[in-house]
């Protein structure tokens, strides 16, 4: 049996009925619903080669090519799907709810299989996600200066039950140009999109969703403008620590990197930094002073963002100190400190 499903009622991360992605390895690669499997009806060569007759001898020429391509690996698909679903149901897409996931389609439910189709496909998916992610929603921001553990403590918040996304997390970088150091590889901005919604449709818009003050980019992911909006328009409560932890905090983080690696990256913001600032930051890198390393890249990112902080749309902006230390502890007051702004 073959169903059509509108994208609000397919699955936004594959579970317990798994998500076939019909699409060429390459379209998957550049992005896919979290957890969903690439059984590819062309290799990337393949769909090149498609549309290219498409392009030039039309539409006609172009099935015709597929179904030589496809017919012959029938049983590869078949293979590769009861190796992850021996039987039952599955959900299915292709780019755009076209030739492709409709002959996987028949295919499947030809076996046995009680198909889901995607209305169209993983194109109309991605428009839905974007609408989606523009929600109205209660959105508290949790802020403050590099190093002041903002993250620990959003975590500590989110054992205490409360909805919190880790934007970082998912972006696999922390924010700051040292931030790729010791993280995975970073997803495209569409796989990042694809994640992020996978969490925002799991959230009680009933009651507060906990984001991290992140800028547009976070390394090389750049959010998308919803996302930006609710950061630049929920109410800001902004950690304040005192700087001297902030700098051992940041020693104990970052000096265990090789010095080469931390060299490179005070390069990259070199031309703001400032020339001496520059070389007095490199010098104390090659003599192992981490702290006074810290303490001047600090004086630019403290500048940064205090003035984007003077540039929300907003004056939601409210400051609460924390100790730095026992961040379970500072978890509970913001919460409570949250709740009585609301």
């Amino acid at each position: 049996m073959i169903r059509t499903i509108q994208p609000i009622n397919f699955p936004v991360k594959a579970t317990s009925c798994p998500v076939i992605d019909a699409r060429s390895p390459g379209e998957y690669t550049q992005g896919h619903i979290p957890g969903a499997i690439n059984i590819p009806l062309f290799n990337d060569e393949e769909r090149a080669l498609v549309g290219t007759l498409y392009v030039k001898t039309g539409h006609v020429d172009a099935i015709l090519k597929g179904l030589d391509i496809a017919l012959p690996k029938v049983d590869d698909y078949l293979s590769s799907l009861s190796a992850v679903q021996p039987g039952g149901g599955i959900f299915l897409h292709c780019w755009r709810g076209g030739l492709r996931s409709a002959l996987m389609a028949e295919v499947f439910s030809k076996a046995g299989y009680d198909v889901n189709l995607l209305e169209g496909g993983y194109k109309g998916y991605r428009q839905f996600i974007r609408e989606r992610l523009s929600d109205p929603a209660n959105v508290i921001v949790l802020g403050g200066f590099t190093g002041s553990g903002k993250t620990e403590i959003l975590h500590a918040i989110a054992d205490r039950g409360e909805q919190v996304i880790d934007l970082e997390r998912l972006a696999c970088h922390k924010g700051s140009v040292f931030g790729a150091m010791g993280q995975p590889p970073q997803p495209t901005n569409e796989q990042f999109e694809n994640d992020l919604f996978a969490h925002w449709a799991e959230v009680d818009f009933g009651r507060p969703v906990w984001l991290e003050d992140e800028s547009r980019m976070i390394g090389r992911v750049t959010m998308a403008d919803p996302v930006v909006a609710h950061i630049s328009n929920g109410l800001l409560i902004r950690v304040e620590l005192d700087k001297t932890i902030r700098i051992q905090r940041l020693v104990q983080e970052y000096a265990g990197f090789d010095k080469l690696i931390l060299g490179e990256a005070i390069l990259k913001i070199g031309e703001r930094l400032g020339g001496t600032r520059t070389r007095d930051a490199l010098e104390a890198l090659k003599n192992g002073r981490f702290g006074e390393v810290a303490a001047i890249v600090l004086a630019y990112y403290d500048k940064a963002y205090q003035f984007s902080v003077a540039r929300r749309k907003n004056n939601s902006v409210y400051e609460i100190s924390v100790s730095g230390t026992d961040a379970n502890l500072d978890a509970g007051r913001i919460i409570a400190f949250s709740r009585n702004l609301q």
